[in-house]
């Protein structure tokens, strides 16, 4: 299949590998030279630009973007829509939120161009492993897209998951998920590591915990690498980013009176991880002092 891939980052870069492995034709655009020259290296049609991309491409022509979520989509889209036809199908594969997507397709739709959201999970893993993907729109463009979703995608590893704006839903769930198993595996290697009584392997842990425990994952399979590199982890700081799921999750789960409590708390821990030293500690070893004279620590 011929497709035309926009961004060449590290997931848009490996995701377009494995399409050329797998025997698609794909067109690359992304702003990096560099990245574009990775990609033609591997056997993609380099392209200078947006009109160069769509104009070599069938039309109406199939589009990929894996470009960061929010005004990096919007601008790509209004470059876009003059040079598209209708018919065209446009992929959103990247963790935008999901109401913008309704936005964006109904400005597409006003066009004649479907846009389908694709949720994209695998991380660099991707490439060799495969993507799993959860995929919003209509019938007919998941039948155009097929091919790709099958080559991008482990056997059984794709569902078509409801119209336009559900596959950005439902990763955005995930990722809420995925906030709250990474948080729970934290604190409990953190309590390994602390204790007083035992000198523990944590990476000897971690690989037996992989062998048939309850606990055993591939997230945990991950922890397991990472002790084995770095048993203590000296080699990292404490400072955990966040890219806007689990607080897109959270609200949602406001709006429809769900409670995530477990999300929730794993969000505000990402939070105090950013801190060097937290004010509201002081505050509440003040205030003990205050009110009961416990002993502080001074700065």
């Amino acid at each position: 299949m011929q497709l035309g891939m926009i961004g060449l980052g590290r997931m848009g870069g490996n995701m377009t590998e494995r399409l050329l492995r797998g025997g698609h034709q794909i067109a690359a655009y992304d702003p990096n030279g560099a990245a574009v020259a990775a990609a033609r290296a591997k056997g993609a049609t380099a392209t200078a630009g947006l009109a160069e991309l769509v104009g070599g491409l069938p039309a109406p022509p199939v589009l990929w973007m894996m470009v960061p979520a929010g005004n990096p989509v919007d601008e790509t889209i209004a470059a876009l829509l003059p040079l598209l036809a209708p018919g065209s199908i446009l992929v959103d594969g990247g963790n935008s939120n999901f109401h913008d997507t309704l936005r964006r397709s109904a400005l597409l739709r006003d066009h004649g161009v479907e846009l389908v959201d694709c949720g994209t999970s695998g991380g660099i893993w991707g490439l060799e492993k495969g993507y799993c993907l959860m995929v919003g729109g209509s019938t007919d463009a998941l039948r155009r897209l097929e091919p790709v979703l099958r080559t991008l995608a482990p056997p059984e590893g794709y569902a078509h998951v409801g119209p336009t704006g559900a596959g950005h839903y439902v990763k955005m769930v995930h990722n809420g998920i995925e906030y709250a198993l990474l948080q729970a595996y934290a604190e409990g290697y953190e309590m390994l590591h602390a204790s007083k009584q035992f000198e523990l392997d944590l990476h000897r842990i971690a690989a037996v915990w992989n062998r048939g425990s309850v606990v055993r994952s591939w997230i945990n399979e991950l922890a397991e690498r990472a002790f084995a590199r770095d048993a203590k982890l000296d080699d990292l700081k404490g400072w955990v980013d966040d890219s806007g799921e689990g607080r897109w999750t959270i609200q949602e789960a406001i709006d429809l009176d769900v409670p995530v409590p477990a999300i929730t708390l794993a969000l505000f821990a990402r939070f105090r991880s950013r801190q060097e030293e937290s004010f509201g500690a002081k505050v509440i070893a003040a205030l003990r002092r205050e009110f009961g004279g416990h002993p502080v620590k001074s700065a």
